[in-house]
């Protein structure tokens, strides 16, 4: 028997309302429906009240969830897609980032948001927002990459007195699946980065889906003998330089791989950082890789030719380790 990373999203927001009563769930079609993925399905069920369907209108949806969140209590608010978020961009970066820094009275709420692309998603229903939302000052902004993290960071968010938005990868919902769901008293905590694999060639920073193919890479690079380092930052606001340093002072290589647009991105920032507090630990120059600048095709083969693949991943490191 295995668990998805669907299915780990599902059982930590059961137990979260399970578990506190001040703990509700809001969204479009997320009560008898079960939500447009089934994040939800059978919930409404389990909690009576305590699933709310909400009307179809993002900015609305926040606003109740930042009212009801100012007044105790913990909503967790299911955006259909990421894409869809910028319809409430004013109450998420305008009112919740800033209400505790205006009136010392928290706003936990947890911001769900069905992220990343799949093969004919286009590019309503294919964005990555996490580097917008991590500009913004007061919100945590999580990427969890493993059905694990999925599970355990959703319960921490929902524990957290500040908004978070929490990003879930819509290709890994089905696709990623393991044995069991830990204990979340031994799992990392929020804003710590993990060694997902050791390496002592080159390093690559990434994040959520990114994740996956990173991996891929490395088992390539491994048939040419070259010992690829990979850290999985989890959490993108806030983030673990440490982590990140750490690892190039052991390699003296990077590579920060994210499936967003490569403007303002995270990519960017972590290469900000490494060679501002990190530039003597480097070997050769560090290097980032995005999707492609343009909106994201419809077609299958286009949209995976947008996207950082385990090839072009390789590519770019045997250029690097060849420096």
């Amino acid at each position: 028997m295995s668990i998805t990373y669907l299915e780990a999203i599902r059982e930590a927001q059961a137990l979260a309302l399970r578990s506190n009563p001040a703990v509700f769930l809001y969204g479009q079609d997320i009560a008898d429906f079960g939500g447009a993925f089934k994040a939800t399905k059978n919930l409404a069920a389990e909690f009576p009240g305590r699933v709310k369907d909400a009307p179809i209108s993002e900015d609305a949806m926040l606003g109740v969830a930042i009212g009801a969140a100012i007044e105790g209590m913990r909503p967790i608010v299911e955006i259909q897609f990421a894409d869809f978020s910028s319809l409430a961009f004013n109450q998420i970066v305008n009112q919740a980032a800033t209400h505790f820094w205006r009136t010392n009275v928290p706003c936990p709420i947890t911001v769900r948001l069905p992220s990343g692309g799949t093969a004919g998603s286009g590019p309503f229903h294919s964005q990555s927002m996490e580097a917008i939302y991590a500009h913004y000052p007061g919100l945590i902004v999580l990427t969890p990459a493993t059905v694990g993290d999925a599970y355990s960071m959703l319960l921490d968010s929902i524990d957290l007195d500040d908004p978070v938005i929490f990003c879930e990868h819509k290709l890994l919902y089905y696709h990623l699946k393991e044995p069991a769901l830990p204990d979340p008293k031994n799992c990392l905590p929020v804003g710590k980065a993990r060694i997902t694999r050791s390496g002592k060639h080159a390093t690559i920073v990434t994040y959520s889906a990114m994740l996956h193919e990173s991996l891929s890479a490395a088992d390539e690079l491994l048939k040419d003998g070259y010992e690829i380092e990979i850290v999985d930052l989890r959490s993108i606001k806030p983030i673990d330089t440490d982590t990140i340093l750490g690892s190039v002072a052991r390699t003296g290589r990077l590579l920060c791989v994210g499936e967003a647009f490569p403007w303002g991105g995270v990519t960017a920032e972590v290469v900000a950082r490494v060679a501002a507090e990190g530039f003597h630990l480097l070997d050769a120059p560090p290097q980032r890789l995005n999707a492609k600048d343009t909106p994201i095709p419809y077609h299958p083969n286009l949209w995976a030719a947008h996207r950082p693949t385990a090839r072009a991943i390789a590519e770019v490191l045997r250029g690097m380790l060849r420096f």
